[in-house]
């Protein structure tokens, strides 16, 4: 183990090479809160040894399909009509985060419902690769019904696939959801929570309505304390995502770390069975120029250095009244509640 001193003169070390260039009460201010955080974990650190002190697991696959398959597949890709390859860029960035997604559920069985199912990478290895009964549920500035087409060329295949969806169109954070108490087994709630721009947890109390007791949630969402935003941030880099020209539901307007996610599906009546951590493609955090001086201060937490969270959770009792005080300000009085 480290002592004390080590770490305290390590953090004023990291926090002034981080902030060089700013007055001097600034950095002052960064110490001596880095001291802070680190006499209050209490955790012994350790000196990384040369093996990085962040590595994703392993993406789980459908049987016989191999991860470079999957990735032209999905490569091969068309919403709509568009071209082929319209969606690479999002393809590159979140791969391996569709396949963590649909690991958690492969093995369930029952009536399931993907809320922002679009653009339907996920719904393929659901509707191929599982044995779900799937719902579409979705939202384009418009509501009731709608339909989208989608066709892309299937591992192995030597012919593309053309299949027509049709989907509830609803705003999860806003409408009540057009379903009736109970009616589901499963719901994935994917990609989303972070978008949310009031009231993420009106929408949880929905999914909990409309699952049947005992009924499993899937959550998926960008991990705010992932190591590359600890490094941004080092960096003098910033971690907020550009203003959308798709308006304010197209950037994420707060991302969460495990513990709050934890925090706020306990409060929603959701026990959770399972949490991880895991990128959604390859990334090199080694390359950055002051890893080695942060990895020895992230290293307690290193299943909590993935790019996104995953979690699976479970319906245990009914959503507590009011809004958790962790998460929620300035509302009429009353609505808040003491839940640090």
């Amino acid at each position: 183990m480290v002592n004390d001193v080590s770490l305290r003169s390590r953090a004023i070390r990291l926090a002034a090479k981080g902030l060089r260039g700013s007055p001097a009460p600034v950095q002052d201010v960064a110490a001596r809160g880095s001291r802070l955080i680190l006499r209050g974990l209490q955790q012994p650190t350790r000196i990384p040894t040369g093996e990085p002190v962040w590595v994703s697991p392993p993406p789980p696959l459908p049987e016989g399909v191999s991860l470079a398959a999957v990735e032209a597949t999905f490569r091969s890709w068309s919403v709509n009509g568009e071209s082929v390859g319209h969606l690479d860029g999002y393809v590159t960035d979140s791969y391996l985060r569709f396949l963590h997604t649909w690991g958690l559920v492969r093995h369930d069985t029952g009536r399931c419902l993907e809320l922002g199912a679009n653009p339907y990478f996920l719904t393929w290895l659901l509707e191929d690769h599982t044995d779900l009964d799937l719902s579409l549920a979705s939202f384009h500035g418009v509501r009731g019904q709608g339909t989208e087409t989608t066709s892309w060329l299937p591992p192995g295949a030597s012919e593309r696939v053309t299949r027509e969806r049709s989907m509830e169109l609803f705003n999860a954070e806003e409408d009540e959801f057009p379903y009736a108490d109970g009616t589901f087994d499963l719901v994935l709630f994917c990609e989303m929570i972070e978008h949310m721009l009031m009231d993420p947890l009106a929408t949880l109390r929905q999914i909990h309505r409309i699952l049947r007791p005992g009924g499993v949630l899937i959550l998926t969402t960008p991990n705010v304390a992932r190591l590359e935003n600890v490094l941004r941030l080092l960096h003098g880099a910033n971690l907020y995502d550009p203003y959308s020209g798709y308006g304010p539901y197209g950037r994420h307007n707060r991302e969460f770390t495990r513990h709050e996610l934890h925090r706020l599906l306990e409060f929603a009546g959701f026990e959770v069975e399972t949490s991880m951590t895991a990128d959604g493609h390859p990334t090199d955090h080694t390359s950055w120029g002051m890893y080695d001086d942060a990895a020895p201060l992230v290293d307690f937490r290193r299943p909590d250095l993935g790019h996104y969270l995953y979690v699976r959770a479970r319906t245990v009792r009914p959503p507590r009244e009011g809004l958790p005080s962790f998460l929620y300000r300035s509302r009429p009085d009353g609505e808040i509640v003491d839940y640090a």
